[in-house]
């Protein structure tokens, strides 16, 4: 077993919640290794080892999940200001909000409109495409190239229209791949 210590402190390490009890996992692998061992050599002990190994994790990741009562019990105790929660979520909303509009506005006329009409609106794509005169599949296209270019602004990028790869004939523009 002592071979395989290196490669078990990464194990734990990765998959742990908790890296500090790393030396306590470590070492109750061994004692359940050493003890299981008892009944008989395993075939390959690097199996066994990692398996307890991931087996003692999970365990340990299930009782940590569990609440006790007294902790329940302190949590019913605690008075929070729900107000000072309600402030902050609306504060976060309309952070959300003022910085969507601003990736509307980095859309060009038609996709903006598109968006508005479908997104705030909650027209059907048939009824946006009614209204501004032209077809489905070009308000789907407007559309998904719009989302596109909101989620990227709203996700901290430039908010760019990236027209697709794809030409007239969905034909790759660079060549078959």
């Amino acid at each position: 077993m002592l071979p395989l210590e290196p490669s078990l402190a990464r194990y734990i390490h990765r998959n742990s919640r908790d890296t500090s009890e790393l030396i306590d996992i470590r070492q109750e692998v061994y004692e359940r290794a050493l003890s299981g061992a008892a009944n008989g050599i395993p075939q390959n002990t690097k199996a066994y080892v990692f398996t307890i190994a991931r087996n003692l994790l999970i365990s340990r990741a299930k009782r940590a999940r569990i609440v006790s009562f007294e902790l329940a019990a302190d949590i019913d105790e605690v008075q929070l200001d729900a107000a000072v929660f309600d402030a902050e979520r609306h504060l976060s909303a309309r952070d959300e909000l003022r910085r969507t509009m601003e990736g509307l506005e980095l859309l060009p006329p038609r996709c903006r409109e598109v968006v508005r009409l479908r997104k705030v609106e909650g027209l059907s794509t048939r009824e946006v495409a009614e209204r501004m005169g032209t077809g489905r599949d070009a308000v789907e296209k407007q559309l998904t190239i719009g989302m596109r270019a909101l989620i990227d602004f709203m996700l901290g990028g430039s908010g760019k229209i990236r027209r697709s790869e794809r030409g007239p004939n969905d034909t790759l523009k660079r060549g078959a791949q």
